[in-house]
């Protein structure tokens, strides 16, 4: 007989935990609300991109700002992010110009999904390696490298990724200055002087 009673309860037992547990479906839309606020914290981008023109129009704006050419500050953004102010790498670097945490707040930038907070920092850290190395392509290493690492090997170093980078940039930014050279170019002869 207690064997009887034993097995039923273990029948019984196993039946409920076949079936699952109830679910607390209050419970439930609490986790989801709570999921959803952590996840529009300070640290997570906005939800609307920046529009193209936008960009480009900050981009000119801290291009005259820092005395960078825009071509080659768009020829970044490009790389880095395909023109995505919410872009985040695995790394952890953050909008535009993928600028990291620490890196923005050295630059005063306190939120890298700003476009224009991002685009005016990233381009004064250009500058400022325009300034360090004298040199476009190493100034481009230096962005995706550390400065450090382009010092220590006296040029471009030797990783994989960073001569692919400077690579695709340096093509990029060429692109991108004869585009402008043309459309100066156009517009001059509009006006009927031609700029060589």
């Amino acid at each position: 007989m207690e064997i009887d009673n034993d097995l039923t309860a273990i029948a019984r037992r196993m039946s409920e935990i076949s079936s699952g547990p109830a679910i607390d479906v209050a419970a439930f839309d609490g986790f989801v609300e709570a999921a959803n606020a952590r996840s529009n914290d300070a640290a997570s981008p906005a939800v609307a991109r920046t529009p193209r023109g936008e960009i480009e129009r900050l981009v000119k704006l801290s291009a005259a700002e820092y005395g960078v050419d825009p071509a080659l500050i768009e020829a970044i953004i490009e790389r880095e992010s395909a023109f995505d102010s919410n872009a985040i790498s695995g790394a952890g670097a953050r909008g535009l110009m993928q600028l990291m945490p620490q890196t923005a707040a050295g630059l005063g930038v306190t939120d890298s999904y700003d476009a224009a907070q991002n685009v005016a920092g990233g381009t004064r850290y250009l500058r400022s390696l325009l300034d360090r190395f004298g040199n476009v392509e190493l100034a481009v290493a230096a962005y995706n490298a550390g400065p450090e690492a382009v010092r220590r090997y006296g040029g471009v170093p030797p990783y994989e990724e960073t001569k692919s980078y400077v690579r695709n940039v340096m093509v990029s930014y060429a692109r991108r200055s004869q585009v402008g050279n043309l459309a100066t170019n156009a517009g001059s002869q509009a006006g009927g002087t031609i700029l060589q």
